[in-house]
């Protein structure tokens, strides 16, 4: 018995639209794509004000002309149909800085808004392995550890407390993580 097949309303109204464009369809957005960039460039530069947002809004104008180009139809004014396009993607550049700008406006008026960075572990509660590697670390290196990774102190305010400059704090602190991690490293 043949398999059931659909009826041809059925399958017209299921059947995806076709990805690719005809050769003769593809080749023409090509080539326009590339004899208007200068174009394209000039106009993105009115509308952005910036030469950097200008180059990025012809990139993504390029990539959705070509995404979109099955549904350009031939003979049709392409400078027309890409300058749609590039007003399309402004606008949505525009909508979305909008949306951050907002956003950005709310959580800076309510500073319960932002949300909490989680709390630094005291050496209290280091995992007993980290706690047993940093003791058997050399004094300066432990010490640079625990005030600045620990007590969350800046490097000024550690360099004071151990009475050594600035930069002997930062190499401290480099060559004790760099032990730290190897000898975590090696116990697991």
């Amino acid at each position: 018995m043949p398999p059931t097949s659909l009826s041809h309303a059925a399958k017209t109204s299921i059947d995806p639209l076709p990805v690719e464009a005809p050769p003769e369809r593809t080749s023409e957005v090509r080539r326009g794509l590339g004899a208007l960039r200068g174009e394209l460039l000039a106009r993105a530069l009115r509308l952005c004000r910036s030469r950097a947002g200008a180059e990025d809004l012809v990139q993504e104008t390029s990539e959705r002309a070509l995404r979109f180009e099955h549904q350009f139809q031939g003979g049709t004014n392409l400078r027309a149909w890409l300058n749609q396009v590039m007003l399309r993607a402004f606008l949505t550049r525009c909508r979305g800085a909008r949306r951050e700008r907002r956003a950005l406006d709310r959580l800076a008026a309510d500073p319960s808004g932002w949300p909490e960075a989680p709390p630094l572990p005291t050496r209290a509660g280091l995992p007993r392995q980290a706690e047993r590697a940093l003791a058997s670390l050399p004094a300066g290196y432990r010490e640079a550890i625990v005030l600045v990774d620990l007590e969350d102190q800046s490097y000024r305010d550690a360099a004071e407390r151990l009475g050594v400059p600035i930069g002997t704090v930062m190499s401290r602190l480099h060559r004790g993580r760099r032990h730290l991690a190897a000898m975590l490293a090696d116990a697991a």
